[in-house]
């Protein structure tokens, strides 16, 4: 992609798109940022844009900003129905996220991982794998560092493995990772993809430029996820927490086993006993993490010792404390219902459930069995929690708390020993904080300070 002299615009201030006009402009394009949100809120990086000669658009959108691009390159968090990119659409101008120019410039090999849940634990525990087998390895995209900044460490020899969004893909052309995984596709952000058929889609568009030297690697308990088979052109390799299956990663017995092909002779991994990570979900983590890694050479005595050492991330069923023989724990990343339920499925009973935050179209009815098994107690947050009371009603005590820290005082006095209280909100964060880090810190300390 040739960027001197192109008039490119940059939709969005986000971490990707500071990230990304950046880059621009320092490939000689004409860059201009704009922004919905005000100049005092964009404070801390104008200066640094301004400094460079990037043009700097706050408070709103301007249509003739738009008409007079070559390029416009929009962040993951603006959607693509707001009306200036529709219209740029309209008029058939290109139109790309982040995700999709980072690949035009990444050297070396992909492994791209996508799914409703699983995709930060997933990522990050193939990247510990690929790091600690001696291959060259980078880690980002939806965590950690955009994949833009990425590409001045790469190399033709350099492994690239990177969580990816649906709000990434939906703008992807000719982003084609050797090793894609879709670990599951359950009702999300339906609120800004309008309905689950175009979320999937947004999933599916992961293999849209594999071939046939290319892997796709597929959950073969997911109905949803069983779909994009039929979107690929890709070698297929499956996994399953449940079954034993041709090709791919699959539990037996008390152990997991990769297999090369369907004629292969099933190898053996890792003694399941093995698995640090708390969940059932996260046995079917391991094993998409375990697929990708053998796909791409590593050996089974290495892959064992890195899962053996791997560790819970960060906001994902992670656990805080231990105080008056109640367990605290902060999956703060539960930001949908299916996390949620993974979440609770995950402890025998006795919890004390946190739930609540900004609503995303969810449907929360469908915690009600799991809640009536293993919840004594709801304790709803932030703006969504009318509604989730309106639909868990008569399901299982709830009381509103309003606010995280009244949520856990009121979850700490009514637990007994034995109990957990976990903070697994089926919601997005943006209603009360920054976002799901800034929501899992917070809890973390006033679980803490309780020790004191």
């Amino acid at each position: 992609m040739e960027l001197k002299k192109k008039r490119v615009l940059v939709v969005g201030l986000g971490k990707s798109g500071l990230a990304a006009a950046l880059f621009l402009k320092a490939r000689g394009a004409q860059v201009t940022v704009s922004d919905t949100r005000s100049a005092s809120a964009l404070a801390k990086d104008i200066p640094a844009l301004l400094e460079v000669g990037i043009m700097v658009e706050s408070g709103g959108h301007g249509l003739l900003t738009f008409r007079r691009q070559d390029l416009i390159v929009v962040s993951p968090g603006v959607p693509l129905d707001t009306p200036e990119v529709k219209q740029a659409l309209a008029f058939g101008q290109t139109v790309i996220g982040e995700l999709e120019l980072a690949s035009r410039f990444l050297e070396g090999r992909v492994v791209a991982i996508t799914g409703s849940n699983g995709k930060t634990t997933t990522t990050t525990l193939v990247g510990k794998i690929f790091e600690d087998a001696g291959l060259p390895t980078l880690v980002g995209g939806n965590i950690g560092l955009p994949v833009i900044e990425l590409i001045g460490e790469s190399t033709p020899e350099s492994w690239s493995v990177l969580e990816v969004s649906s709000f990434q893909l939906e703008t992807v052309i000719e982003f084609k990772p050797k090793i894609a995984v879709v670990l599951n596709i359950t009702p999300d952000h339906l609120d800004r993809h309008g309905s689950f058929a175009n979320y999937a889609a947004a999933k599916t568009k992961i293999t849209g430029q594999q071939d046939a030297d290319d892997f796709l690697v597929l959950n073969a308990e997911d109905k949803a996820t069983q779909m994009v088979a039929a979107k690929t052109k890709a070698q297929i390799f499956w996994f399953s927490a449940t079954r034993q299956i041709k090709q791919g990663t699959f539990v037996h017995g008390e152990s997991l086993f990769f297999k090369a092909s369907e004629t292969a002779t099933p190898e053996p991994i890792l003694p399941i006993a093995e698995i640090p990570l708390k969940g059932s979900h996260n046995v079917e983590n391991v094993l998409a993490a375990v697929c990708a890694a053998r796909l791409a050479g590593v050996p089974a005595e290495s892959i064992r010792a890195s899962v053996a050492a791997f560790h819970a991330v960060e906001h994902r069923l992670e656990r805080v404390a231990k105080i008056a023989d109640v367990e605290y724990y902060n999956d703060s990343k539960a930001t949908n219902v299916d996390a949620t339920m993974k979440a609770v499925a995950s402890f025998a009973g006795g919890v004390h459930l946190i739930l609540g935050g900004k609503d995303k179209d969810s449907d929360y009815t469908q915690l009600a069995p799991l809640l009536r098994e293993r919840v004594r107690v709801v304790y709803t947050i932030g703006s969504a929690a009318q509604k989730i009371e309106r639909e868990l009603a008569g399901v299982v005590k709830i009381e509103s708390a309003g606010t995280l820290d009244a949520a856990l005082a009121k979850a700490a006095e009514a637990a007994v020993p034995g109990d957990v209280v976990l903070l697994a909100p089926a919601c997005s964060s943006f209603d009360q904080f920054e976002n799901y880090e800034h929501r899992g810190r917070v809890f973390r300390e006033l679980v803490l300070a309780m020790k004191k």
